[in-house]
């Protein structure tokens, strides 16, 4: 895993963090859910390629 994957990750959980905690202050509950349910899914729409690439290493690793 490349460190540059885990800082994209980092710098995703910071920003949604920070806007989450903008949000409620404000008073705007639902949107700050939706920024963390965005922020998920950016997320592992990152992490696809990852996990494909660990199955696909397991795979060949006990000759499936």
């Amino acid at each position: 895993m490349d460190a540059e994957i885990i800082f994209k990750l980092a710098a995703i959980g910071i920003m949604v963090a920070v806007l989450n905690q903008l949000l409620i202050k404000s008073g705007r509950d639902e949107q700050a859910m939706m920024v963390v349910i965005a922020g998920l899914v950016v997320a592992m729409f990152i992490m696809i390629d990852q996990i494909s690439t660990l199955f696909d290493t397991v795979k060949s690793t006990f000759g499936f």
